[in-house]
């Protein structure tokens, strides 16, 4: 798992940057690679680890090939200023192991923490991302309306898209922190806050 919670000061890309440089390193690329071809492992990348494995190639193309110039991304927030919300997202896509004990269609709320956590891509890649089911996660009003607006897309991604996958699933991105969560934090908040995430990761390996 690549993690988020500013581990590099969330210096523009800092996080980022420095997970994606370190694992241009061939041992530590070749170790990933051997886990999703040769093991059938799972790789999941959260905040500042989505923004790590996006710019390794990792999502949405499922191995470490670096960005091109028109490749998707994640860039500054609409509003140019760090966002520290709750926020609701859409399961749309069953496509994924790490969402298996998710309900697709359902809506999950997570706490978000981010500056650079807006999703941009050319139409002809959001196109391509639509038709293999590697959108995952789309961010929605608490009712399931996914929408434009900023009061629900808090950092104004394109299509609201707010979690993508590798074309088989098993590498997923995603912007709000699942992770946050336990029994006595953000009780007066409603809505589901359990995705099962690490569930659905457990349960792929029984």
């Amino acid at each position: 798992m690549f993690p988020g919670g500013f581990s590099a000061g969330d210096e523009p890309d800092g996080s980022a940057k420095f997970f994606a440089t370190a694992f241009q390193n061939d041992r530590l690329k070749d170790a990933v690679m051997r886990l999703l071809n040769e093991r059938d492992g799972l790789v999941l990348g959260v905040c500042n680890g989505f923004q790590a494995i996006i710019k390794l190639g990792l999502v949405p193309g499922g191995e470490i090939v670096g960005q091109k110039a028109d490749s998707p991304t994640l860039t500054y927030n609409t509003i140019n200023r760090h966002i520290s919300r709750i926020v609701y997202t859409k399961v749309v896509s069953n496509l994924s192991p790490w969402l298996s004990c998710a309900e697709n269609g359902k809506v999950y709320c997570s706490p978000a923490s981010h500056g650079e956590g807006r999703f941009v891509a050319p139409k002809e890649w959001i196109d391509k991302l639509k038709a293999n089911g590697q959108i995952a996660t789309v961010y929605s009003d608490p009712d399931g309306n996914v929408t434009m607006d900023g009061e629900w897309n808090v950092n104004g991604s394109y299509e609201a898209i707010e979690g993508i996958t590798s074309p088989d699933g098993r590498v997923y991105g995603k912007m709000a922190h699942p992770e946050r969560k336990g029994d006595h934090i953000a009780t007066n908040i409603y809505g589901d806050q359990d995705l099962k995430i690490f569930e659905s990761g457990v349960n792929y390996f029984k």
